[in-house]
């Protein structure tokens, strides 16, 4: 085979990095964005030794697995990639990527709990951050990204992840630039003013908040958008409508200036029956009952903890700990983050949980200053894992249960090697889709020290 050359091959497998796979003689063709039980004709786009990656030109034949219940905006937005998958098929598919790894990496002996489904298949995003662009016409957009091209941009108004009033909130933003001639900031030259519209709503309690993104490059009084926006008929509660301006040149929201328009500058969601304050830029999961179910395992493998103490590693806003908190002796957390362990802190105040602490630096190093020693710890890193250095003192506080709560299953399978080559044992492994129609899955561990 060559680069450029087109193929026609049977699609094998999937994986969970947005891959089809075909296997021929003795190499692997990955295809980005095909779909098991497929035929496609495919271009071949990378060779690396006995891997090829190759892209789809045409689908020959669909896969017993597609539907037609999509939006239009599928196959163009790189938001979802499953959306013309059943749910249950998306789940079977997460459970066995999950379970194979265990398997190839020979951790046995354990019980697999199978995958839990998320409550809410559709419509269940808390978060939403859209970015302004403009379309081949010069049109102005408000939306995702463009599958594949990091420059473009599609307003996603049909989204099916989101409930009806993010669109109607997005609508009226879109509307009220172009009204306004309010130009798109290009991300290539660093020139324009309208960056993005973040949109935040609380599942449990209803709370909106609104957050326009601007550079400073224009000064614009958005009095008369914040008045339009409030008098939207929405199904939820707007409590906040901010102008945040910033002029980094990181596509990441980032605020360098936050003025209030309207109400205020946060929203109060309630989680397993506590309450949580979130700000426009605390890091929250973007499921709220979702969450529900993961921090509901997390807690069913604990068990009884009504003596012990806790250690929360990685721990963010708290949102574990807190739940752990009312059911253990004491809790201790720790981020890196600082805004995040001061949000974690006004939250414990806020739910009068006395015996938690949170601590702000890093994991390895802090772990090795405090006096208590857990009887649990509960890991919950970002996509890269635990650092081996922290493996090691994490093995070195002697807990005697690890609860090791994952975003990635390939680091966490890494992690759990390391675990187990010293002195525990896998006993349950169970996963939660917090995101239905992608590739990403939770997955919560449970781990007893062979020496305790």
């Amino acid at each position: 085979m060559k680069k450029n050359e087109e193929i026609i091959i049977n699609i094998d497998d999937m994986n969970l990095e947005g891959y089809g796979l075909s296997y021929l003689d003795d190499s692997i063709i990955k295809v980005r964005g095909a779909i098991k039980g497929q035929k496609v004709k495919a271009k071949i786009k990378r060779i690396i030794g006995k891997g090829i990656e190759a892209d789809v030109v045409d689908i020959i034949e669909r896969s017993p697995l597609e539907h037609d219940n999509v939006c239009n905006h599928f196959g163009k937005c790189g938001g979802c990639a499953y959306l013309n998958i059943n749910y249950k098929d998306q789940l079977k598919l997460k459970e066995d990527y999950v379970k194979s790894l265990l398997d190839e990496a020979g951790i046995k002996g354990f019980e697999f709990l199978g995958i839990v489904g998320s409550p809410d298949v559709f419509s269940y995003r808390n978060k939403m951050e859209y970015t302004f662009g403009i379309d081949d016409n010069g049109i102005m957009q408000l939306g995702l990204h463009i599958k594949g091209r990091y420059y473009d941009i599609i307003t996603t108004e049909d989204c099916r992840i989101v409930d009806s009033d993010f669109i109607a909130c997005l609508k009226n933003v879109l509307d009220y630039a172009k009204q306004h001639s309010l130009p798109h900031y290009n991300i290539k030259t660093h020139e324009g003013y309208m960056r993005n519209l973040v949109i935040r709503k609380a599942a449990n309690t209803g709370e909106i908040l609104i957050n326009i993104v601007t550079t400073s490059q224009k000064k614009h009084d958005f009095s008369k958008l914040a008045s339009e926006l409030k008098n939207i008929k929405l199904k939820g509660k707007l409590v906040g409508i901010l102008h945040t301006v910033n002029d980094s040149y990181s596509d990441a929201v980032k605020c360098e200036k936050l003025e209030v328009l309207y109400g205020r500058d946060y929203i109060m969601e309630e989680i397993l029956g506590l309450k949580f304050k979130i700000s426009a830029f605390s890091f929250f999961q973007t499921n709220s009952k979702g969450a529900e179910r993961l921090y509901s395992v997390a807690r069913e493998f604990a068990g009884d903890i009504s003596n012990k103490i806790l250690f929360d590693l990685y721990c963010g806003t708290g949102t574990i700990g807190m739940i752990m908190a009312p059911l253990s002796k004491k809790v201790v957390g720790i981020e890196l983050v600082e805004e995040a362990v001061d949000a974690a802190r006004e939250n414990a105040r806020l739910n009068g949980l006395n015996n938690i602490q949170f601590i702000a630096g890093d994991v390895a190093q802090r772990i090795k200053e405090i006096n208590d020693k857990p009887d649990v710890v509960v890991l919950d890193p970002p996509r890269p894992g635990v650092n081996p250095k922290a493996v090691m003192d994490i093995i070195k506080l002697n807990p005697e249960k690890i609860i090791y709560v994952s975003c990635n299953p390939v680091s966490l399978v890494r992690d759990l090697k390391m675990l187990i080559q010293r002195q525990y044992k896998v006993e349950k492994v169970k996963c939660v889709d917090m995101f239905p129609h992608t590739y990403h899955i939770e997955t919560v561990v449970l781990l007893t020290n062979k020496k305790v």
